[in-house]
Parts: C-alpha cells; structure tokens; sequence
C-alpha cells in the first residue's frame, strides 16, 4: 500500500486487450476519487484488438477505422498513459525503468525515466517466436503489431503492381505466399488472402490470371492444421481452405526462409517471395529473469493462482505473458484472448480487495469454446457450457455472428454499450464508400 494519504500507485505495463481494458475499468472507479491513481505504460501511441492483425495484413480491414488512441482512452477514462517501454524492474525501490523513446529521425522523444508503483500489473502480451529459425528474421514477417501488418499488405500490393508492369510474365514464386504456422492467425490470413489477393487484381491488374499466378501455401509442423483446437474444427477448416485451393502442408518443419522461398526440413523448397511466420509465441525477451522475477523457458512470468508472482506479491502479470497454473490441468491456462480478458476482469475485483485489507482469491479460467474466422466464407468453432458442460459445434452464420461478438464486448469493456453501438453504425455506412479491400 502507499503512504498515509497517498494514493494507492496502480501501474500496468502494456495496453493490449487485457491492459488496455483493465486501464479503462480501474480509471473509471479509482481515477477520480482519492484510493488510487491509475498509469498505463506503452510504447504504442494506438491499440488495434491484436485477432484483427490477419484482417489488416491481408487488406479487408482499414486499421485507421478500428484504431484507438491510447492519449484520447487515458482522458476520457481518468488514468494517466505513459510513453515509454519498460527496460528494468527495481523491486526494491518499487520502480519500472523505462528506456528513451525516439522518433524515426532519431530525435529524442521522452528521456529514460522511472515510474514508482505501489503494484504493478504487467500485461505485455507475446511475440512470435521464430525458434531461430535461419532467414526467418530477415525475410519473414510476423504479425505483432498493426505496423508489420500494414508492412504484409503494402508488400502484397506492391507485389502485384511490379508483376503487372514488369516486361516479362510473373516469375514462378512471383507471387505466392508462404504462411509459416497453422494456428488461428495463420488459418484466418491464408483464407483473407484467397480473397482479397484476387479483389486487388481485379482493380485493372489484367496482366495476372489468379488461378495461375497466385498460391498460397499454409505450413505446419503439427499433424494437422489448428493443433491447439478440436479436431472438428481442424477437420473443417482444412476442407474449407483445400475447396478454396489454398495448399495445406502439415507435419512440415521449416528449416530456413529465404528471399526467394521457403526450405523444407526435407529439403524440399516452396517458391515464395512473401513470407508470414506465425508459428509459436513467446513473451518478449526483456521479461527473461527481470528484476529477479520467475520465468519460464518462453520468457512468461509465472504466477500463483492470485495472479501475483511467485517472488513478489505486489507484482502481477495477466495475458500472454503470464503462465498461469490451472486447475485440474497440467498445462497452465492458454495463452489466448479470452484467458486475457478473464484475467483482465479478475484483476478488477483483486485490486478491489487489495484496497479494502481482504485477501486475494484464485484465478479460475472458463473456456467458452474456439472460433476461427475463415473472412467472407465461412466461421467455424465450438462453443463451451451450453449443453451441460458438453461442446458444440458451430459454423456458418451463427458462428460469425459469435466471433463479431468477441470484439465488440472488447470494445464495449473500452467505449460502454451505447458508443460501441453508435461506432458499429458508422463503421457500416463507412463500408458503403469504400473499396472493397484496402489498396495501399
């Protein structure tokens, strides 16, 4: 707790699903009153919900429509934004460090600095993880932050512009695409893509024929696609990407990328000149170990069933990040979006007992089941506790119905029910004065 008479410090370190929204709620009831203060700390200057990077990536939605601004959240929901990315952790003076931010010219924006907390909540979320893969660095891009997606898509675009213009015919691998990883995010872009690759051909670039210049392959080193998930749901989606022509190759492991394809453990090689990795997470490296914290071996802080860390109890981690025990479970609780935004709203009620002297209860996770989104043609999934505790499977309208469900109870934890309603609205008539996918 803070001094006598000071407000209780509250920090959150990152401003994904989970940190962002815990931000809101916590701003909401403390950020007036005189209990606690409420900083969230990010090195973005905008939040994109991170399932819709596939969206971006593969051109059918406009970030700009869908982005918030992290500066505009902290005014009108009462909590203080920090702009800045945590470098350190001092425990023993209760304090964050924070590295120097610069802008692209060099220029220094906010110096190095220390943030004081009282408890501290970090949230920093996952990043992929290449395994070390050789060329994967340079010649693959993951889909982490709504930049390198935006950077996926502007290759993609320029891609077809230099096939359509150039003197000689589309060079085989030209312009084919290579998703490393079949999870929900590699599954969800490969269908995107067979989409809108031919919509953008078809703004005047007659020079490509789709069907024999465009591929898209979808690597997995897992027996099936999907692996995470049921294996109706894999069984499903696999039929709906092979009647689409997107080419599925399970039980591959990638042994290199580079600038021209993709190297097969084999030795076979995939022609491509656009690679997408997004096969394993890990949290971010400076999380190994810091401040003398507990972590595993893909960098998550580990956590008791409070959600506090096991070596200091007014230090929390929440989402990705975390590695969270599980009850009748061998496996600590996945690393998924609605752990995150459980988690999130479980954090709300422990800083509520915190501030009132009671003591902290466990963390229970609920998986409400899976839904994967395969763009315009098709949803599918599972949904969890509605027949007696039993599964049902889902697909079709209703289950898209049900995945556009999850964002907007994001944006309804962020904005309240009546903005959240007003912005849909918008957003659809926006629709109506738009290309159908994005074109730069």
């Amino acid at each position: 707790m803070g001094q006598a008479g000071e407000r209780h410090r509250i920090v959150i370190v990152g401003g994904g699903a989970a940190g962002l929204e815990l931000a809101t709620r916590l701003g909401n009831r403390y950020g007036r009153g005189t209990r606690a203060s409420v900083t969230l700390v990010e090195r973005a200057r905008t939040h994109l919900w991170k399932p819709l990077l596939h969206s971006v990536a593969a051109g059918s939605l406009d970030r700009a429509q869908h982005e918030l601004n992290y500066m505009a959240q902290a005014h009108w929901h009462h909590f203080t934004y920090s702009f800045g990315e945590m470098v350190g952790l001092d425990r023993a003076a209760r304090e964050i460090e924070l590295g120097a931010m610069s802008d692209d010219e060099g220029r220094e924006i906010t110096p190095a600095r220390r943030v004081g907390y009282d408890t501290l909540i970090i949230a920093v979320g996952s990043v992929t993880n290449d395994f070390g893969t050789p060329g994967a660095a340079q010649f693959a891009i993951p889909l982490e932050t709504p930049d390198q997606a935006s950077r996926f898509h502007r290759r993609l675009v320029n891609a077809c512009l230099r096939a359509n213009s150039q003197p000689e015919p589309v060079r085989p691998g030209q312009l084919h695409v290579a998703i490393i990883g079949a999870g929900a995010t590699g599954t969800e872009l490969a269908a995107e893509l067979h989409r809108t690759v031919r919509a953008v051909v078809a703004y005047g670039l007659d020079r490509i024929l789709p069907e024999r210049d465009i591929r898209i392959v979808l690597v997995e080193a897992a027996p099936r696609i999907l692996p995470a998930l049921p294996e109706r749901i894999s069984t499903a989606t696999a039929d709906l990407l092979g009647q689409l022509g997107v080419e599925v190759m399970a039980g591959t492991r990638v042994s290199e990328v580079r600038a021209d394809g993709v190297v097969m453990a084999d030795g076979a090689v995939v022609p491509a000149e656009l690679v997408v990795w997004s096969a394993g997470v890990k949290a971010p490296d400076f999380l190994r170990e810091i401040g003398g914290l507990e972590t595993n071996r893909i960098n998550q802080v580990v956590v008791l069933p409070t959600l506090q860390t096991t070596r200091d109890p007014a230090v929390f981690a929440i989402g990705d990040c975390a590695s969270c025990p599980r009850e009748g479970h061998p496996a600590p609780v996945p690393p998924r979006a609605q752990a995150a935004h459980q988690q999130a709203s479980h954090m709300i009620a422990q800083i509520d007992r915190m501030l009132s002297g009671k003591p902290l209860t466990p963390f229970v996770y609920r998986d409400f089941g899976s839904l994967v989104s395969l763009g315009k043609y098709s949803t599918v999934g599972s949904l969890m506790g509605f027949l007696v505790g039993k599964s049902m499977f889902i697909e079709g309208y209703f289950a898209r119905l049900m995945y556009r469900s999850l964002y907007k109870m994001h944006l309804t934890a962020l904005h309240g029910g009546a903005p959240t309603l007003w912005r849909t609205i918008a957003g659809l008539l926006s629709q109506r004065a738009e290309p159908g996918v994005k074109l730069h």
